[in-house]
């Protein structure tokens, strides 16, 4: 926390607490339990936005999977490379609408690494139960396509057939690999597929998409703590 303190730059203590996890993962769920409240804004919102417009530029380690429109029929074998085999929960973006940002493509990893990392110091989830996942199916960002520090594919974002078909390969790959009872969590697709993927796999897979049901749960909530007190509603 000292090597933290020394920094006066949010992005800076993103980059050194992002690579204690890389180093250490036991210790940065320690630091990161004991320090929630100040830290929180660093791993999750509102520097995980930042982050991810510059992840290009301050990449040092990988996090999560990576699966590439170019892997098409080999998504499982590339789910496979991943060490980690009882994974219970998986949260994936393809970059398309990264918080109020907008389209950052393959930049969008830091929504679904920060939101796993939460998962486990608030909710207790193993954390080598935890894969993020982003699917890089390009990007309609220009000044990203022109950035020499990409890291994503240098191509117009897929749509129609060709993004049905990878998103249906994904699909069932991950419940080849992790089986039925595997949680998928949608995160960040533009609201054009994030609708549509509900829907479509909510009979065949664990789904949930944060951005439409986790917000509208909070709300409902909200407007259902009508409760009684003594005779009166409160």
């Amino acid at each position: 926390m000292n090597n933290i303190h020394s920094y006066s730059d949010s992005i800076q203590k993103y980059i050194a607490i992002m690579g204690l996890q890389e180093r250490n993962t036991r210790l940065f769920f320690r630091v990161l339990i004991e320090n929630v409240e100040e830290l929180l804004p660093i791993v999750y919102t509102p520097m995980e936005g930042e982050a991810c417009q510059k992840y290009g530029s301050i990449f040092q380690h990988p996090h999560g999977l990576y699966i590439s429109l170019k892997e098409r029929g080999k998504v499982l074998d590339v789910l496979k490379n991943w060490p980690e085999k009882l994974v219970s929960v998986i949260v994936v973006t393809d970059g398309e609408r990264i918080l109020g940002l907008g389209d950052l493509g393959c930049q969008g990893m830091g929504i679904p690494v920060g939101k796993l990392a939460l998962y486990t110091a608030i909710g207790g989830v193993r954390d080598s139960a935890c894969l993020p996942i982003t699917l890089d199916v390009g990007t309609n960002n220009e000044d990203l396509l022109k950035d020499q520090f990409y890291t994503g594919l240098r191509q117009k974002r897929a749509t129609g057939k060709e993004y049905d078909d990878f998103l249906n390969e994904f699909m069932w790959a991950v419940k080849q690999a992790y089986g039925e009872k595997v949680l998928v969590q949608f995160e960040d697709f533009g609201n054009h597929n994030a609708f549509k993927l509900l829907e479509r796999y909510q009979k065949t897979h664990l789904v949930f998409n944060d951005d439409i049901q986790g917000t509208s749960v909070v709300i409902l909530g909200r407007h259902s703590c009508c409760f009684e007190v003594s005779g009166r509603k409160h």
